[in-house]
């Protein structure tokens, strides 16, 4: 009884190495065109306070520590951090902190494994749209970001 229960190896074993092999010529085939993209990447984020648009425009690196946060209207503070090299992108990372006490508070935190870049994105494509409001005056800042494909 305990014999049918358990697969034979012999009939297993062939197609398990199969199976493997398959999956890892599926894999490449699947990463080959991600590879390429990811040195042609860039993440676009349109920022809005107080009526004022701005499109900040963010590269891939290779160490958050030295990416720069950016000052808004000495409010708030928005910083992306987009990690990757020319084999794609590995992390997008995005945080908006509050200025108001004097020392910047963190309010949002927003976090994308291996994002997929597209050629014709909506600008919403990645994040939607994300409204941050200050704790202490109610003041409003909202982004939207895309993580595009540029062209080669």
């Amino acid at each position: 009884m305990l014999d049918i229960l358990l697969p034979s190896r012999r009939h297993h074993t062939p197609y398990r190495k199969g199976l493997a092999l398959s999956r890892v010529a599926a894999s490449m085939l699947i990463a080959w065109p991600f590879a390429v993209l990811g040195e042609n990447s860039q993440l676009r984020c349109d920022v809005s306070y107080s009526g004022k648009a701005e499109t900040l425009v963010f590269s891939p690196a290779a160490d958050p520590y030295r990416v720069k946060a950016i000052n808004i209207n000495d409010r708030f503070r928005f910083k992306a951090v987009v990690i990757g090299d020319a084999s794609g992108i590995d992390d997008i990372s995005l945080y908006v902190h509050d200025l108001d006490t004097g020392h910047p508070v963190l309010l949002h935190e927003a976090n994308y494994a291996k994002p997929i870049p597209q050629r014709n994105a909506q600008p919403d494509a990645l994040t939607g749209t994300q409204t941050i409001y200050s704790p202490r005056r109610g003041r409003e800042l909202s982004y939207r970001c895309a993580l595009l494909e540029l062209e080669p």
